[in-house]
């Protein structure tokens, strides 16, 4: 039998994503440069060595390992993955910035395990709810195994804190939850239930009422907590329909806090208007969709758990990073993948876009009508 090919269409979705995701990145960095060039060949080197090309490499590694491989050992990369995270609290290993522990760093390095903790947890999970099958229905089997993983994640992303993490790992979960088959009635309970955890969770802890306040109301405040909605809206403003054009933004100089990461959507509505904005997100859609496809037409369950998990996380922290840039959600500090700057997070992406491209070579074909 002739081996399929890769999925194309899937491939050059990435492409462009990398493309538009690394030139809005240097221009938004420019704004770091004109404060330190150290800085700025720094994070530069980050995200383009350390992020793109180990990514790459990630990438085809990852696309040349059968998918089986994540199955088999999925326990032990879940696990270490939750001991790595854990590592941040150890003294001299782990590193704060800003009021959270959330990095290790060794020697000039520093990485967040964060992001290997979100694909641990996607492998396990679809290894667990595969290895079950019909019983998925089953309140023991279906629903309390992710419980029990999200208290444990739970323990310690909010002693951070990293909230946003949490939100990301269990929206994926109840998304994976859905496609395996477990009943409407236990998905709606356990996202009430995080609903109810979350609210709490801000009921005690005033940094996160002061981002609830400045989402209710992004003008209480404009020079502490309502700062960086207010300068993302004149960004925005400022870009009209078709940007002042690459690399003129204003607002990434002295203006928006980290333009080159948590606010890189506005720098990008600034430079390339309301039709660059657009044109992202229909990328963004268009990536969902296309993973879906592919998804559904996997070799098997534990595969099709797999991409779908991967699709949801990726495009879930899409839209929350671009809808808080745009006022429709909390700020949350969540990164846009493929174009904030993160060495980790774009190594551990593309890796996971491997993944994909592998299971889209054993895809089922779709019969064109």
């Amino acid at each position: 039998m002739k081996e399929k090919k890769v999925d194309r269409f899937f491939l050059i979705i990435i492409i462009i994503l990398l493309a538009v995701g690394i030139s809005m990145f240097i221009s938004a960095s420019l704004g770091i440069w004109a404060k330190s060039e150290k800085t700025f060949y720094s994070v530069l080197f980050s995200q383009l060595v350390l992020g793109l090309g180990m990514g790459s490499i990630g990438m085809y590694l990852c696309y040349k390992i059968d998918y089986k491989f994540w199955r088999k050992y999925s326990f032990l990369i879940f696990l270490g993955s939750i001991i790595l995270t854990a590592c941040v609290f150890i003294p001299y290993l782990g590193w704060s910035h800003g009021g959270a522990t959330r990095w290790i760093q060794i020697g000039g390095f520093s990485f967040q395990p964060v992001e290997i903790l979100k694909f641990g947890f996607i492998i396990y999970f679809a290894t667990l709810l595969s290895a079950a099958k019909n019983k998925v229905q089953d309140f023991k089997v279906g629903i309390l195994p992710f419980i029990v993983m999200l208290a444990l994640i739970a323990g310690i992303l909010f002693k951070q804190p990293d909230t946003k993490s949490f939100i990301l790992i269990t929206v994926t979960g109840l998304g994976m939850l859905f496609i395996s088959g477990v009943p409407m009635k236990y998905i709606l309970g356990v996202g009430l239930g995080g609903v109810l955890l979350l609210g709490t969770l801000i009921f005690f802890t005033p940094y996160l009422q002061a981002r609830v306040k400045t989402f209710l109301d992004p003008s209480h405040d404009p020079t502490g907590s309502s700062y960086q909605i207010q300068q993302s809206y004149i960004a925005l403003g400022s870009g009209g329909v078709f940007g002042r054009g690459f690399g003129q933004s204003i607002q990434k100089f002295s203006y928006l806090p980290e333009p080159q990461g948590d606010s890189i959507f506005a720098v990008l509505g600034e430079e390339l208007g309301f039709a660059g904005a657009v044109g992202t997100i229909f990328l963004y859609l268009l990536f969902a969709l296309r993973g879906f496809r592919i998804s559904n037409n996997s070799p098997d369950l534990f595969a099709r758990l797999l991409v779908s998990g991967i699709v949801i996380l990726i495009t879930v922290q899409s839209f929350m990073h671009i809808a808080s840039i745009i006022g429709v959600f909390p700020l949350t500090g969540v990164p846009l993948p493929f174009m904030s700057h993160g060495g980790t997070s774009l190594m551990i992406y593309l890796s996971a876009i491997g993944i994909v491209l592998h299971i889209s070579k054993h895809s089922y074909k779709v019969k064109s009508s």
